[in-house]
């Protein structure tokens, strides 16, 4: 780890004031300490950010939720307005971690988790994600937990989020604060597929906090479903998961939401496949069929192929169990 200077601000404004292309701002750290051990990033400077009172869980006049950045996820998933107005996120962030690491780590820090891709972490190796042009050693090497859609030539990385997947489908928005004054972004539009960028997580500026990030008028309370397919039960990234949102009108679908983690550089949702889902009748040629569509683009790499077939599976599964109310966690 390399020396670093620490600065504990009180203000928003002072927060944003010190930040840069070489520094990062810290909460909770369960992934940028991690990386700074690795000698992955290497910040001249950490601001650290738990004192700005970004904490609150805000209930909003049409009956969304504004969460405050630094509300812990272990406090969000168990959140009496989070668990009855939207139990999927819920759902999801309890998918994630381990209860420990659920205490300490942030919301706002959960949508800046960088890959777990090995090569990432392997300062030994080429990343162009670490060092741009520098070659992507995954697209033929092991690649077993990597991208099978959206990736690019320069980078085949997934995002590691539970969280994420959710905030996707329920269309959050992410609220942040710079030196250009503040801004809203459509959860949709955060993200950054990798192009010849993939250095680029996300959206946001060096100077750039995260402060809020906002639910709308809950929809989704009864037909829900977050399945997680990982190689053990606890304490791993997903190598798929799903996350299905339903309003039904008898035994058809009036409303669907539909997202995938752990297949691309950022949570996976087709607009045009929930389009095909609306109308039709709850049952399995339905969900098999969106199945088929969602995954119409994959490319699978040479060790990842069964993620494709893993991720047709999961989400007819996601789907069914969401039809019939199945939610358990």
């Amino acid at each position: 780890m390399m020396p670093f200077q620490y600065s504990r601000p009180a203000h928003v404004s002072e927060a944003i004031k010190l930040a840069g292309a070489t520094t990062r701002f810290i909460a909770g750290g369960t992934n940028l300490l991690d990386l700074m051990k690795e000698n992955v990033v290497r910040p001249t400077r950490l601001i650290d950010i738990t004192g700005l009172g970004l904490d609150g869980v805000e209930e909003l006049p049409d009956g969304g939720l504004r969460i405050g950045a630094l509300v812990s996820n272990a406090d969000l998933a168990w959140h009496p307005l989070i668990e009855q107005r939207y139990p999927l996120l819920s759902q999801a962030i309890l998918a994630g971690a381990s209860p420990q690491l659920r205490n300490m780590a942030s919301t706002g820090g959960n949508l800046l988790q960088r890959t777990r891709c090995y090569y990432f972490y392997d300062t030994g190796t080429p990343c162009n994600k670490r060092e741009p042009g520098s070659g992507c050693p995954a697209r033929s090497g092991l690649n077993r937990i990597h991208a099978i859609l959206g990736a690019s030539d320069a980078c085949v990385a997934t995002h590691p989020s539970d969280m994420c997947v959710a905030l996707a489908a329920l269309e959050a928005v992410v609220l942040v604060e710079g030196r250009a004054g503040s801004r809203r972004i459509e959860f949709a539009d955060f993200h950054r597929l990798p192009g010849d960028a993939p250095q680029r997580d996300n959206q946001l500026a060096d100077d750039e906090l995260i402060t809020a990030i906002e639910l709308p008028p809950p929809r989704f309370m009864t037909h829900y479903r977050y399945l997680k397919i990982r190689d053990r039960a606890s304490y791993a990234f997903a190598l798929v998961s799903v996350a299905v949102a339903l309003t039904l009108d008898g035994d058809r679908i009036a409303e669907a939401r539909l997202t995938l983690g752990g297949v691309a550089h950022k949570p996976w949702r087709d607009k045009a496949v929930e389009a095909s889902l609306k109308g039709q009748s709850v049952a399995h040629e339905t969900f098999t069929h969106a199945a088929e569509l969602l995954l119409r683009e994959a490319r699978p790499l040479s060790h990842n192929g069964f993620k494709v077939r893993l991720a047709r599976r999961a989400v007819v599964r996601a789907l069914s169990d969401a039809a019939m109310g199945g939610h358990a966690r």
